[in-house]
């Protein structure tokens, strides 16, 4: 399931621009929304946020305050992750949603974003996560995919989720629990594991030589 076309809401209809300060208000007082769309015939103009308006004068029209207004928005052709972005770099926890012809179509909450991602079976479905790190030059998704196919396991998720100092960090949700040999495997084609992993048998190889040469030195 990638689209969000079920969650887009009509629940509650945007300010038009002919509304008052003082309707717009009632609004934000009824919802806990940090922003509301503004519409003027059926076309969206721009959001109205409830720091903005929490001072104007209630008698004033919302067209007149037009200077106030944010013009973030998201397509309803967009996909989730791009959604969850506009968000966040908002700080919003209302989107309106646009077509191509910017029509108005509704918004989406954050909550229902949310709860989309939860049904996705990155975390719907039960696995594990593997972090890998490497420079930007050398990595390969394709080379990541054929690691963890090549151990018969499943990707159920996959995104870069990091860029620094030349290196780039990815995150793999895989189909089962048994990680070692995706981990040697990794470690062979020059990957640092980030992550921590029980089953890691390298590791704890190095663990128990280094505590037997702990032992050692206190004799």
């Amino acid at each position: 399931m990638n689209s969000l076309d079920s969650y887009i809401n009509n629940e509650i209809k945007p300010i038009k621009h002919t509304d008052s300060i003082a309707e717009a208000q009632d609004v934000f007082a009824d919802f806990p929304y940090t922003h509301f769309p503004v519409t003027e015939d059926g076309i969206y103009i721009g959001c109205v946020s409830k720091e903005a308006i929490e001072f104007l004068n209630p008698d004033a029209i919302i067209n007149d305050s037009r200077f106030h207004f944010e013009r973030f928005f998201v397509r309803s052709t967009m996909i989730w992750l791009d959604v969850l972005e506009v968000f966040a770099k908002n700080e919003a926890n209302l989107l309106p949603v646009l077509d191509e012809k910017n029509n108005y179509l509704g918004y989406y909450e954050l909550e229902d974003v949310i709860r989309f991602l939860h049904e996705t079976p990155f975390l719907k479905e039960e696995g594990g996560i593997i972090i890998v790190e490497k420079e930007v030059d050398k990595f390969s998704m394709s080379q990541v995919t054929q690691i963890i196919e090549s151990n018969n396991a499943k990707i159920l998720g996959l995104f870069i989720s990091n860029i620094a100092n030349n290196k780039v960090e990815i995150t793999v949700k895989i189909s089962q629990s048994g990680l070692n040999d995706i981990i040697q495997t990794f470690r062979r084609y020059e990957y640092e594991i980030i992550s921590e992993h029980q089953e890691d048998s390298y590791l704890n190889s190095l663990k128990e030589r280094s505590d037997y040469l702990d032992k050692y030195l206190n004799i």
